[in-house]
């Protein structure tokens, strides 16, 4: 687990810019329409050895006035709350706007650890401009630019020297840790009284895993695992269109310290934006997953309604199908058990190493029926492929072209490891390296 690093700031300020320089990749759209898939603004990042989650909020451009400058001053107070430390990002080229007021203001009360980043400083005339923004009482401005990267290395320097070390949780390693997550409303919490309710006497809660999760050991009908519930939301005012971002800050600290994630849907509701961002964060964070849906005693049924419904689940899912779907009802506690017993499964299939022999065997008949296209009259031969040492499945493909190798060639590779070997319910990793 690492911390939560929000950056926070009105719209067009560079947020998306900072955002895929820190994680390295082109992965937030940089855009300026609202309403955009949400996934995207959850990256990984690591500076000194240091490694961080980081947190695009994203900005509001459909909206002006009043209601703007809400919008913006609740999505700052969720970051706040949420949040382990705060990146507040400012546009030099606009000078001290009253949004930016409106948001140092709340900085300044919560007294939250934060830099005032000022973005967009590329010349000696802007550098000098940048002193303006010690009015806004929030310490020592730090003057980058998110397009070339100018000064981001001395920002780095300065946020991993504030970050707090998480220790590593003592003893019980090969314990599973499963994670209970979904949007709000889907039946988590009745789905943890159901688990924990009848004999409350033979679990040990810990304390102290982080601020807004709860770790319990469960040992019940012979399963002895973790299971982490995350709090409820607190008592606030409603966060309307910033309930996403809220339930994404969330379930990022809940998936980081999992090993497999039940994810709850509502069967009422059929698959949302939320549940898809959800989904994905386990998938990046290369946890197992087991999909429950949830309320199925309140759907119309007949012969083929799961069937149906389980396959609309996995087209939102795709490419990443590979999931077991459980029909349930926790209130009538229909199919709570189940539940654990696949939970168990994947955390297995995670756990699965496959004999380097075996897996040659296999593949090498996989590769020969279908051998990757060439690329620019090259033909890519793959000679010998094995499982990486790792805490999820990883597999190391040997050729002599690894650059050439397409993604929908990864895939074939993928879906025949999991046609031979049982990884359901868990990402894999393929990796093509120099033979």
């Amino acid at each position: 687990m690492s911390n939560i690093v929000a950056i926070v700031g009105r719209p067009n300020v560079g947020k998306s810019t900072l955002f895929n320089r820190l994680i390295e990749k082109k992965q937030a759209i940089v855009d300026e329409t609202s309403g955009v898939t949400r996934d995207r603004h959850y990256g990984k990042a690591i500076w000194n050895g240091v490694p961080f989650s980081i947190i695009d909020t994203g900005g509001y451009a459909h909206k002006s006035g009043d209601e703007f400058e809400e919008a913006i001053r609740r999505q700052v107070l969720i970051a706040v709350e949420e949040a382990d430390f705060i990146l507040f990002m400012v546009d030099v080229t606009s000078g001290i706007t009253d949004y930016d007021e409106a948001v140092a203001k709340i900085l300044r009360k919560s007294q939250k650890k934060m830099l005032l980043v000022v973005n967009k400083v590329d010349n000696n005339q802007r550098y000098l401009e940048a002193n303006l923004y010690y009015k806004l009482g929030l310490g020592d401005p730090f003057s980058i630019s998110s397009i070339s990267g100018s000064g981001t290395g001395d920002l780095l320097d300065e946020l991993v020297k504030n970050l707090e070390a998480i220790p590593e949780t003592e003893g019980e390693e090969d314990i599973p840790r499963f994670a209970i997550v979904g949007r709000p409303n889907v039946g988590k919490s009745s789905l943890v009284n159901s688990l924990l309710g009848e004999e409350r006497n033979i679990v040990t809660p810990i304390a102290g895993t982080t601020r807004d999760t709860i770790l319990t050991r469960y040992t019940k009908y012979g399963h002895d695992f973790f299971l982490i519930d995350t709090a409820g939301l607190r008592k606030k005012e409603k966060v309307k269109e910033n309930l996403e971002f809220y339930s994404v800050l969330r379930a990022v600290r809940t998936i980081e310290s999992s090993d497999v994630c039940l994810l709850i849907l509502d069967a009422s509701r059929g698959v949302e934006s939320q549940d898809v961002s959800i989904f994905n964060l386990i998938r990046k964070n290369k946890k197992g997953v087991v999909v429950l849906v949830n309320k199925w005693d309140l759907v119309e049924k007949d012969t083929h309604t799961s069937k149906l419904f389980e396959q609309a689940v996995k087209e939102r899912f795709e490419p990443f199908v590979d999931v077991p779907v459980i029909f349930t009802s926790v209130i009538n506690k229909l199919r709570i058990h189940k539940v654990l017993e696949v939970a168990g499964e994947v955390y297995q299939n995670r756990q699965r190493r496959i004999p380097t022999a075996k897996l040659n065997e296999v593949m090498q008949q996989a590769i020969e029926n279908n051998h990757p296209p060439a690329v620019k009259g090259k033909h890519i031969k793959i000679k010998y492929v094995t499982q990486i040492p790792s805490v999820t499945p990883s597999f190391a493909f040997f050729c002599n072209l690894p650059q050439y190798v397409k993604d929908s060639y990864r895939r074939y590779l993928e879906n025949q490891i999991r046609a031979a070997f049982n990884f359901t319910g868990v990402p894999i990793q393929i990796y093509m390296r120099k033979k």
